[in-house]
């Protein structure tokens, strides 16, 4: 394991100690510069005291950059706000500082009288704040705040790669599950039978088998796809099965979206393909199956239904637990996905919530 990878691990695990260590070298470091340069004012257990005041108040101003500001910056929208609040926060940290020196150290380590400056002398002196305690504290943030910003970003890019890995090991077993023998092989069937028919429907259904292929094989690579994509892909997969079933499958389907967003790929026809596989591929009656899909505003709702003769085995749970797993990777707080049997049918409902960049 890479050194890099050995230190973050240990600084997430043990955060508290790492913290406190790292303000306890700082303190040691401030230690040394009075050791190197001796200020004739105050002594070295004056100088501690000293030291651990302004050492506190350069923690408070790096916490205050590094876990409220810095978090708004990265984020979209919110600039103008997150200057003033940062600004504000700043002025705040350094007034109270500056009246904890005033009222509590310098009574503390210096020498009886001396004069103290009122609150509102250091409410208004906005010079002196900044350039002694702000640039004072900072110095020490910004290490603290490029420090973090390092180690956030290598642990973003590691996930990054891992979800990469993870989604190309589910991508293939779900096109393996679409891309199962019998539904080509019966495919294959009803379009070898058109043609010996000469029926005008050969052409159409080999067109809609190449677009399925093409979807599949190609067009399905990228983490996020355009739904326009996912809907013509479930009409050319349904069309098809049509054929199969001939006029004694009941199929609605029902789709009514906003705008062209983008989706993980395969997640809707994974449903589809489960209902009919599991619905009506194994109803030797009249099967029905009813497909919803709606998107208002940012969430989009998928709903599939589909009647059944006999029990509900432990297959279908092997294609919907596939699906779980793709949804808690890609959309990992932002879905719900449940199955509910009742009268004979089989409903799977899925829920995103999907953001602005999508």
């Amino acid at each position: 394991m890479p050194l890099i990878e050995r230190f973050i691990q240990f600084t997430t695990k043990y955060r508290f100690l790492t913290h406190c260590c790292y303000w306890f070298c700082v303190y040691i470091l401030w230690l040394f510069r009075y050791n190197a340069i001796p200020d004739p004012h105050y002594t070295l257990m004056q100088e501690s005291v000293n030291s651990i005041f302004f050492i506190a108040f350069a923690a408070i101003t790096s916490y205050f950059l590094a876990y409220i500001i810095l978090p708004r910056l990265l984020h979209k929208g919110k600039t103008v706000q997150t200057v003033v609040i940062m600004v504000l926060g700043l002025y705040v940290i350094n007034v109270f500082s500056r009246i904890s020196v005033v009222y509590l150290l310098e009574p503390l380590i210096r020498t009886r009288p001396f004069e103290q400056e009122s609150i509102w002398e250091i409410v208004t002196d906005i010079d002196y704040l900044f350039m002694v305690y702000f640039v004072h504290a900072f110095s020490y943030a910004f290490i603290f705040v490029f420090i973090k910003l390092l180690k956030d970003q290598y642990v973003i890019n590691k996930r990054a790669l891992n979800l990469e890995k993870q989604k190309a090991d589910i991508e293939l077993m779900a096109l393996k599950s679409q891309l199962n023998p019998h539904f080509l092989f019966n495919t294959l069937n009803n379009i070898y039978s058109l043609s010996i028919m000469q029926s005008p429907q050969t052409s159409p259904a080999i067109a809609r088998l190449s677009e399925i292929l093409d979807t599949l094989l190609y067009r399905s690579s990228n983490l996020f796809v355009p739904i326009s994509q996912e809907i013509q892909l479930l009409n050319n997969y349904i069309e098809l099965e049509k054929l199969r079933y001939d006029d004694r499958l009941e199929i609605s389907l029902d789709i009514q979206v906003e705008r062209d967003v983008h989706i993980a790929p395969l997640i809707l026809l994974s449903l589809v393909e489960n209902s009919f596989k599991h619905g009506a591929g194994e109803d030797a009656g009249s099967p029905k199956i009813h497909i919803q899909l709606l998107l208002q505003n940012h969430l989009l709702s998928f709903v599939v239904s589909n009647t059944f003769q006999s029990k509900v085995d432990q297959q279908i749970g092997i294609g919907l637990d596939n699906i779980s797993k793709q949804l808690n990777l890609l959309y990992p707080e932002t879905h719900t996905f449940e199955t509910v049997v009742a009268q004979q049918t089989f409903t799977a409902k899925l829920n995103l919530v999907l953001n602005n960049n999508t």
